[in-house]
């Protein structure tokens, strides 16, 4: 959810965080574009071997900062995982603290 300084919960709203993924064999991204907002966010993973990815850059405009954009993209790359059942390494700071974050993942953890 992405809050401005005075809402009231009445006001509050929630956005839809679309993320795309773009796979390239031995590495890929996932991505997040939102109206208004120049650029993209964007976090880049490459292979580790077999079964294994590694997350290494996340990145977010400023303007997204705070959108819940990055933690969506880190929920689909972990979902996507948990579906093709490879390990996560998290070398991203930010990957590896939502991984802290949420120790349910903790079985996707390549080095846990």
């Amino acid at each position: 959810m992405r809050y401005g300084g005075n809402e009231t919960e009445e006001t509050m709203v929630q956005l839809t965080i679309h993320v795309t993924h773009e796979d390239y064999g031995s590495s890929g991204r996932y991505a997040v574009a939102m109206p208004g907002i120049e650029g993209e966010a964007e976090l880049t993973w490459h292979a580790g071997g077999p079964g294994i990815i590694v997350a290494d850059h996340t990145y977010a405009p400023d303007a997204m900062r705070g959108s819940g954009a990055a933690a969506a993209m880190v929920r689909r790359l972990v979902a996507d995982a948990r579906a093709r059942g490879v390990l996560i390494v998290p070398a991203c700071s930010y990957v590896r603290a939502q991984f802290e974050r949420n120790p349910d993942w903790s079985d996707l953890c390549a080095d846990a």
